[in-house]
């Protein structure tokens, strides 16, 4: 029996393309500013690196900017530009990213708060577990109204490790009283149906709001469904 379920958040209960795309964008203006061609070129390479082709715009599946926490690509870019500070680049993209939340975050699934609610209606513990920090992401969930349905947030600041590791699934099943095998995780990456596995997760499920493709997906998930929107579906 499902008794809980634990969401990722960006291309999971958000749109990643959509609500990160222009943030990434403005924070390397930031780390790199000014109009010459040689600038422009440093900052396309800072976006590639990180995972956001500069061409299309869209992110890769995988890369650092989609797998990584905000503290691993901060390092990255702070290894490409002499004299950067990596911890500081990384507080800024933090304060940053729970500004943004006030520009108003993409959701992944028309009527978030109902089936929010309906979720809760059901009887079941909510959860996140992003490789955001934790207050952005609070942040983006208080701009879609849907704060108070969640009982844990857990970012890659929170003290529970990184995924694919276990810690943040066990750490949402302890906090909201039930056993991981009564835990769905629900998420857009290897990394996220990883984690559910290495947890012992119930039910391991992957959504295409993401970066990655089904093929991609299928291999370390008991289902894949479009978004969370057949999610209630699945579940009854």
């Amino acid at each position: 029996m499902i008794r809980a379920i634990l969401f990722d958040k960006d291309g999971t209960l958000l749109d990643f393309d959509a609500t990160w795309r222009g943030f990434v964008r403005e924070v390397l203006t930031d780390l790199v500013p000014g109009d010459g061609p040689d600038r422009a070129a440093l900052r396309d390479r800072l976006s590639d690196i990180a995972g956001l082709d500069p061409v299309s715009g869209r992110f890769r599946a995988g890369s650092p900017i989609v797998a990584g926490s905000t503290a691993e690509v901060a390092a990255i870019w702070a290894a490409e530009l002499p004299g950067a500070d990596a911890r500081r680049i990384e507080i800024e993209a933090n304060r940053r990213a729970a500004e943004a939340a006030q520009a108003g975050p993409q959701p992944a699934a028309p009527d978030m708060a109902g089936l929010m609610a309906g979720f809760r209606a059901r009887g079941l513990k909510l959860g996140i577990a992003t490789h955001d920090a934790e207050a952005p992401a609070r942040a983006h969930m208080a701009a879609l109204g849907i704060a108070e349905a969640f009982d844990f947030v857990a970012g890659y600041d929170s003290g529970h490790g990184l995924k694919p590791g276990p810690g943040m699934v066990l750490a949402f099943a302890e906090a909201v009283g039930v056993a991981p095998g009564e835990v769905a995780m629900i998420g857009d990456s290897i990394h996220d149906l990883g984690a559910g596995r290495a947890a012992g997760a119930g039910l391991v499920v992957g959504v295409l709001t993401g970066p990655a493709d089904a093929a991609t997906l299928a291999p370390g998930a008991d289902h894949v469904i479009a978004s969370i929107a057949d999610l209630p579906a699945l579940l009854g």
